[in-house]
């Protein structure tokens, strides 16, 4: 029986060369799969179609879209992740949603092998095989670029050899990843770290030096989970592309950092997401007022650490699993309003409101009504900086 590979298949040049380099290295039949992240671009059965002209026993096409934002993008929001305190994960967390169907479609069709488009420099390779081998350990892995030395030349030049549906123009100056949760872009001049990015390198967002009237807008969490914008339900998809719209208007969430890649580079990298820096920001300020201060304080170990595990290619992964546990656990009273304030580049709360607040007004006002007993303070301190002050005596002595 001939083997089968089940590709990774985005549409472009790279992944459409695949289809026949894999075929001819191999001597396997390629079965091509594209998911819908969120990413734009060409229609589905268009890919599809294409896939099958360059080669591909069979090809699979799926509209993930909803999917990716229900359970990986409101995961990343309810553990306000953001790699590094900057990076919203966009990459990262597209490549188990992609993980999850190219294994279905393995085990689907009969594939012993799963390919991917990935290089070896980057931390997308690690992404996608530690997922394939965390859901199917027998599956194994191949990336035409990485282990056959697939260059772009070799497969224009492989491309146009055999006569294959796809053009095969000027490449981009930039590598660029992107989904509804946010875009990702790398390469060309923004290798040397010293050159500010321009204008042309953003899509997703609007210049916000340009002059223009502010946004306001108020989002409603149930446990975590955005339900509302301006008071009119939404799903968790709907309202990540609501704000990218209305937050990408105001140039909010453009991000340029250098940061540590899980192969040990440092990388410079423009990111864009507008949508999950106004959700992660609101839903941030809706936690500081209605979790529990030792929780919220314990919770902030947590999201960095899921954040790194999630760089770092571990969605599958035991820990990370508990860590959802966690986390779940801790937005259970996440419920209420934030009113934001899109503009200028930044999404500034200015209100809030919640049936599970912890905020006690009375408690916190300075003027008359004042309920907090000012009198039990002496004491609290005596007791609370005793061991410093007897550790003290001793040291000072």
């Amino acid at each position: 029986m001939t083997e089968r590979v089940v590709l990774a298949y985005s549409g472009g040049l790279d992944t459409s060369v695949a289809i026949g380099w894999i075929a001819e290295e191999t001597g396997a039949e390629v079965i091509a799969v594209a998911v819908d992240v969120g990413q734009g671009g060409e229609d589905l059965d268009v890919i599809r179609k294409r896939a099958l002209a360059c080669g591909a026993v069979e090809a699979e096409v799926a509209d993930a879209r909803d999917e990716f934002a229900d359970e990986y993008c409101l995961p990343a929001i309810r553990a306000n992740a953001l790699y590094m305190d900057r990076y919203p994960l966009v990459s990262a967390l597209s490549r188990p949603t992609i993980v999850k169907h190219l294994v279905a479609a393995a085990q689907k069709h009969g594939a012993t092998t799963v390919a991917h488009g990935c290089t070896g420099k980057g931390n997308d390779q690690v992404r996608f095989e530690a997922g394939i081998v965390a859901l199917a350990p027998d599956l194994k892995c191949i990336a035409p670029v990485r282990d056959y030395a697939m260059t772009r030349d070799k497969a224009i030049a492989f491309c146009e050899a055999k006569g294959l549906p796809i053009a095969t123009t000027k490449k981009s100056p930039y590598s660029i990843d992107q989904n509804v949760f946010g875009r990702a872009v790398e390469t060309g001049f923004l290798e040397d770290i010293w050159n500010a990015p321009i204008e042309d390198v953003y899509e997703y967002t609007q210049n916000p030096a340009v002059a223009r009237e502010p946004d306001e807008v108020v989002i409603t969490f149930k446990q975590g989970v955005p339900v509302a914008i301006d008071g009119r339900p939404v799903t968790v998809l709907q309202a990540i592309q609501q704000l990218n719209e209305r937050a990408g208007a105001q140039g909010v969430g453009r991000i340029d950092m250098v940061e540590d890649r899980l192969v040990g580079i440092k990388s410079r990298e423009v990111y864009e997401a507008p949508g999950a820096i106004a959700l992660i920001t609101a839903h941030q300020e809706l936690e500081n007022v209605t979790v529990e201060r030792e929780l919220a304080r314990y919770k902030r170990q947590v999201e960095q650490r899921w954040g790194e595990l999630v760089y770092d290619g571990q969605w599958f992964s035991p820990l990370k699993r508990a860590l959802d546990g966690f986390i779940t656990e801790a937005n259970q009273h996440v419920n209420g309003d934030i009113r934001m304030t899109l503009h200028g580049g930044r999404a500034v709360v200015t209100g809030r409101r919640s049936e599970s607040s912890l905020y006690d007004f009375n408690l916190a006002t300075y003027d008359t009504g004042d309920t907090f007993d000012q009198a039990a303070a002496k004491g609290f301190i005596d007791i609370y900086s005793l061991s410093s002050k007897i550790a003290a005596k001793r040291d000072l002595a």
